[in-house]
């Protein structure tokens, strides 16, 4: 029930936004050089690796750099820092959702590098399909700032914002 859910929901939203999405795509490519998308590798279910579809609010190749700026961060475009702050960047997720990989609600899937910091009770996160959005979400809808105004964002997300989110969804998901 949960799946079809999932792809109806997932194609009337696709549907409904798609003079939106078209216009974001547009914005996308009048602001900057590179592709209307950008794919990032996340953990998924059972640790499984799947491609995250984002609408690209960097400049190209600005991924190769690992740092965690929240709002300061210099690599995002001018049309980026809006996609991101009203969280339109996260809509061709919708694809994800279609095809299988992620679930409207669930867990936020994160990237490898912060995984491998799970504790034993932290992985059973992953024994759920990741989500679009979950409680941690809107718990931190203002994450960004919170890491704007830390003089070290990676550890802050880190020994902070990372574990709260991760006890919301374990607090959710009752294993």
């Amino acid at each position: 029930m949960k799946r079809l859910f999932d792809i109806v929901s997932s194609i009337v939203v696709l549907l409904l936004l798609l003079p939106i999405i078209v216009l974001i795509s547009i914005l996308i490519v009048l602001d900057s050089k590179g592709g209307i998308f950008y794919k990032q590798k996340r953990i998924g279910r059972n640790r499984k690796e799947f491609g995250l579809y984002k609408f690209r609010t960097m400049r190209p190749d600005s991924d190769k750099v690992k740092i965690t700026v929240g709002d300061r961060d210099p690599r995002v475009t001018q049309v980026g820092y809006y996609l991101r702050k009203y969280k339109l960047d996260e809509l061709p997720q919708l694809i994800n959702i279609l095809t299988g990989e992620m679930s409207v609600i669930g867990p936020r899937p994160e990237v490898k590098q912060y995984v491998d910091l799970y504790t034993d009770e932290q992985l059973k996160v992953l024994t759920v399909k990741p989500g679009l959005s979950d409680l941690a979400t809107l718990e931190y809808v203002n994450e960004s700032e919170i890491l704007a105004l830390s003089d070290n964002p990676e550890q802050t997300y880190i020994n902070e914002i990372m574990p709260n989110k991760l006890s919301l969804n374990l607090s959710l998901i009752h294993i």
